[in-house]
């Protein structure tokens, strides 16, 4: 895998500080079930931490450039765009 991953890096024209953490990155649940690894050497805990960070700056963005928006608009906005298929199309483009 290692090697596959430097390909990638290269392919996307960045370097990792840690790359211990870019192979976890990488690894689906699924296939640590299959090859019985430890289930926090996962993507999981990265997924969610990842979240948080995105509906923290979604939420920023929201509260600083839309000042009047009502609490109930802005997390249904918030919702909105940090949906799996948003996120999906967001990655297409």
């Amino acid at each position: 895998m290692s090697k596959d991953l430097k390909e990638l890096e290269g392919k996307i024209g960045y370097k990792f500080d840690d790359f211990t953490l870019f192979t976890k990155a990488m690894i689906h649940s699924s296939y640590a079930n299959e090859k019985h690894l430890p289930k926090y050497e996962c993507n999981e805990r990265l997924e969610f931490l990842g979240d948080a960070v995105l509906e923290l700056a979604t939420s920023e963005f929201l509260y600083q450039n839309y000042p009047t928006m009502p609490e109930g608009e802005a997390t249904r906005t918030r919702a909105s765009i940090v949906c799996e298929q948003t996120l999906a199309l967001c990655a297409r483009d």
